[in-house]
């Protein structure tokens, strides 16, 4: 998500909240998502396809910096929506970026930023999903440096917040704070020139 401050983490905290009841106030058809079949191109997730069916989360589920399940970065935000697997919606005025919901097993759970129609960010304040070297929010930052070692590092922004960020390429893993006490309160992924931009030097736009 976009670098959140600490009364816009609390209100993201509040959605998430929010859609956990909804879903478990649907009847256990409506919480039937598709399932997803992969990309017809290998490495282009916009190619992906989706049909009737389960599709299950997040139990042991994992959140790595390709996506989880159906929800893979770089997918278009058209083909989600008319597959079923957004919820609500929130553009950011006057900016090409657009945060929402997502539906099924997974509701309540991802909160999703497309720039430009594309996926570019998936976050959670929940655990699961783990990443697939099993760190998630909830853990305290020495966990993560045992975790992950020389291959992670603890950042601060401008403002003095701190994260912990693990690159994989042109992507990372980011875990951010909790508003109300130690450790990780929110886990993210996605290309580094939007994911930590943003908690760098604040939103784009």
């Amino acid at each position: 998500m976009y670098r959140p401050q600490f009364s816009h983490r609390l209100a993201v905290m509040g959605v998430l909240a929010l859609a956990v009841v909804a879903t478990a106030a649907l009847p256990a058809s409506a919480s039937s998502g598709t399932t997803f079949n992969a990309p017809s191109q290998r490495g282009d997730p916009a190619s992906a396809t989706f049909s009737a069916g389960a599709m299950d989360g997040p139990a042991g589920s994992v959140l790595s910096v390709q996506g989880a399940g159906p929800y893979q970065i770089g997918a278009r935000y058209q083909s989600l929506s008319e597959a079923g697997l957004i919820d609500w919606v929130a553009p950011v005025p006057d900016c090409n970026v657009v945060y929402t919901g997502v539906t099924g097993d997974w509701a309540g759970v991802l909160i999703l930023a497309f720039r430009n129609e594309r996926l570019v960010e998936i976050g959670t304040a929940t655990a699961p999903p783990r990443s697939p070297a099993g760190a998630s929010v909830g853990m305290e930052w020495s966990q993560l440096e045992d975790i992950y070692g020389s291959q992670g590092e603890l950042i601060y922004n401008d403002d003095g917040d701190q994260a912990y960020v693990v690159r994989i390429g042109s992507r990372v893993e980011l875990y951010t704070g909790h508003p109300i006490r130690p450790g990780v309160g929110y886990f993210q992924v996605g290309p580094a020139n939007f994911v930590l931009r943003n908690f760098l030097r604040g939103p784009a736009c």
